[in-house]
């Protein structure tokens, strides 16, 4: 065959780009008889932007296949666990306004909606703890395992806080020495077209033309390919989430012994949110709001109000927001993968979920021939086109159930900046409980359970004339007391998020 597809060039590198070479290579070179190349092109000049310190669970899955040991990462990268995320103050703003989106789902989920059982019995309790045994675990400071627990296995499901740029530079150091990526470090200046459309090479500044079959565009915001070269058109998300600033800092923690949080703390401010993540060394914290609704200056002094007075002369980064995606992703032998694709608010930690979605489906998926590329590039940007709306769907649930009396809450919550999925959905629950069959697909980012999570702790009831039959109340309750003796169990024997990580940062995890 002529038109077999044998080099793949990956066009920037950072974590979008380490991390697809590395799962490419992981899985297409792996064969002794792989035909397949890798060459990635970085740019010496242009640094990685390093957004994103928040990972979901997927990324264990992740970081195994490509071959990485959970201890080698955590102690390169300043790595914590993350088990989800915790919102202050975005019902009401009021002191003891504050509700978990755990990471675990609600306990016998499948067989069992606890939602109508916890809003007719148990709201006494927050509904993550009737539900699961994680959000107290986390209200301790514990961590979701124990040092005897394998690596990559759990207690409680976790994902990961991590320094964005040492993971990149891990990512790297494991593709040079592992995989036989070829690294050009070049900066691209021209684009070669075939006669069909296709991209035939790229001209670099030192190394001359580098030919490809497929060519992936991970060169962030310049998106020298998908943007630049194809002209394919940003669709614009401002007028569905309104934020389009953030001011983030770096602060050290008190000693090192301060106890590390195992969530994403996001405190609602009067214009946006803060997040608060930290990391075994430091905190990243950063505010993300709407210019349209607050100064610069009144920003920074909500964020300083947030650090206290002892951080007010931190050094403070100001990151543009630019919500919105790619009209399409691929576009004839060229896929555009991480911020060249879109990016959206860090809210619930979506920009490296989609970096490993899109690499996952790209090695299984990854076209064997032109021919083929066709037809496989369509269901790539079908499935992008379906998880950029549903991410923005869920975005936007978190800011239209507050009850905040600022502009910026007010706006949100008027029907022209709502999607008419969401709009829909919100009137289906007011008399149909949440529950499995709402999204049903495969690999969904934000399941059933994560609108449960949202809908229950912004206070989203359901006025149903439903009753339960006497069998789902009983597995109801049974569900509930076993949750309370597992919880009671946890918060007995799982170790503090501090002590685990020291842990493992000096003996590594132990071995059975």
């Amino acid at each position: 065959m002529t038109d077999v597809i044998k080099n793949i060039v990956i066009v920037g590198g950072g974590t979008a780009g380490w991390m697809v070479a590395s799962r490419l290579s992981a899985k297409h070179q792996a064969a002794a008889n792989s035909q397949i190349t890798i060459t990635l092109i970085e740019s010496p000049i242009i640094k990685p932007v390093g957004v994103g310190e928040g990972t979901w669970p997927s990324m264990r899955s992740t970081l195994d296949a490509i071959g990485i040991s959970e201890a080698e990462f955590i102690r390169e990268c300043d790595a914590t666990f993350k088990q989800g995320t915790k919102f202050n103050g975005w019902v009401t703003g009021s002191n003891n306004d504050s509700y978990y989106h755990p990471f675990v789902s609600p306990r016998d989920f499948m067989q069992t909606n606890m939602v109508p059982f916890w809003q007719q019995n148990s709201q006494s309790a927050s509904f993550a703890d009737t539900v699961c045994t994680q959000a107290q675990a986390c209200e301790f400071g514990l961590a979701p395992k124990q040092i005897s627990t394998p690596e990559y296995a759990s207690v409680n499901n976790y994902g990961y806080h991590l320094n964005a740029g040492k993971f990149a530079d891990l990512l790297k150091k494991h593709c040079m020495s592992k995989f036989s990526v070829n690294h050009v470090l070049d900066d691209v200046i021209k684009v070669n077209s075939a006669n069909n459309g296709d991209i035939a090479s790229l001209k670099t500044k030192s190394h001359g033309d580098i030919d490809g079959d497929l060519f992936i565009d991970c060169s962030g915001f310049s998106s020298i390919l998908i943007g630049e070269h194809y002209q394919i058109p940003f669709i614009g998300k401002l007028d569905t989430l309104f934020v389009d600033t953030a001011l983030a800092v770096q602060i050290p923690y008190e000693n090192e012994h301060s106890p590390i949080s195992t969530v994403t703390q996001s405190t609602a401010t009067s214009a946006g949110w803060i997040w608060d993540i930290g990391l075994i060394n430091r905190k990243g914290i950063g505010h993300v709001y709407s210019s349209k609704h607050v100064t610069e200056s009144q920003a920074e002094q909500e964020l300083f109000n947030y650090l206290g007075e002892s951080f007010k002369d931190a050094e403070i980064t100001k990151i543009p927001v630019k919500p919105g995606h790619r009209d399409h992703p691929w576009e004839q032998n060229c896929v555009a993968i991480g911020l060249s694709a879109g990016f959206l608010e860090p809210l619930e930690a979506s920009a490296i979920v989609q970096v490993e979605l899109s690499a996952q489906w790209l090695c299984d998926q990854l076209p064997s021939t032109r021919s083929s590329m066709d037809i496989i590039s369509k269901r790539f940007n079908e499935e992008f086109s379906y998880r950029w709306g549903k991410i923005i769907e869920f975005l936007k649930l978190h800011y239209v159930l507050s009850q905040r009396t600022e502009d910026f809450w007010i706006e949100n919550r008027k029907a022209y900046s709502i999607p008419d999925s969401l709009q829909e959905s919100l009137a289906l629950w007011q008399h149909q409980f949440p529950w499995k069959y709402d999204f049903n697909r495969s690999n969904e980012i934000f399941g059933s359970p994560c609108y449960q999570y949202i809908l229950s702790g912004m206070g989203f009831t359901t006025q149903s004339s439903y009753q339960a039959t006497m069998a789902e109340n009983d597995a109801a309750f049974k569900n509930m007391k076993s949750n309370a003796e597992l919880t009671k169990k946890y918060l007995q024997h799982l170790p503090k998020h501090r002590d685990l990580l020291n842990d493992i940062r000096a003996n590594g995890f132990q071995t059975r």
